[in-house]
């Protein structure tokens, strides 16, 4: 037998998990959490507390390198972890399913 919640969470992902699926929404909707994940790293450089690196940086540095390894960095982890969030509700969708006794959809 399911709770309530558990029935409301099997309705929600029937009707959301191709949505959720797809790569471009993971990216938008992950983004800012990526970013707040990359930023700190500029926000670091930029800083400039550690002044042997600054030194070492501004002789052999190219800007553009440090953006887009942070633009790189927050696209990488807003993927990841929405396509992980994904992976987890739809193990607990075919669980449900399971546990519901219902014929399960896989793919």
């Amino acid at each position: 037998m399911l709770t309530e919640e558990e029935k409301a969470f099997l309705v929600y992902w029937e009707q959301n998990r191709e949505k959720e699926k797809k790569t471009f929404y993971q990216l938008l909707v992950g983004l800012p959490l990526g970013l707040l994940i990359a930023l700190p790293i500029l926000l670091n450089y930029m800083l400039g507390w550690n002044k042997r690196a600054t030194m070492v940086g501004n002789t052999q540095f190219n800007p553009l390198v440090l953006v887009i390894a942070v633009l790189a960095i927050a696209v990488f982890f807003s993927i990841f972890n929405r396509r992980h969030k994904w992976e987890m509700n739809e193990q607990r969708y075919l669980e449900l399913k399971d546990k519901e006794g219902g014929d399960v959809k896989t793919g």
